[in-house]
């Protein structure tokens, strides 16, 4: 499973600018849509930080990185590895 290379600190600011900017426009009452084609991001990447904005304020929007296998503890991650061969 491939993992995600690490966002640089350049790549973090601009992807935290945008969801910042995301922000702004929740409290001013835009849609998704309309946020998503303004900041040139998916629908769904806009439903997900809306989703964290509305449970966890402006904090529970900013990026968390990337969600791949490196953040899975040994133990989940060697279970996923392991399941290929499980099925078979």
């Amino acid at each position: 499973m491939p993992v995600a290379p690490k966002l640089t600190h350049v790549e973090r600011g601009t992807r935290e600018r945008l969801r910042m900017q995301a922000v702004e426009r929740f409290e001013g009452g835009q849609k998704n849509g309309q946020i998503a084609a303004a900041l040139r991001v998916s629908e769904r990447s806009v439903e997900r930080w809306r989703l964290a904005w509305r449970e966890q304020g402006e904090d529970g929007a900013l990026s968390q990185g990337s969600l791949g296998l490196r953040r899975l503890s040994r133990k989940p991650a060697s279970q996923l590895r392991r399941m290929p061969e499980r099925l078979s």
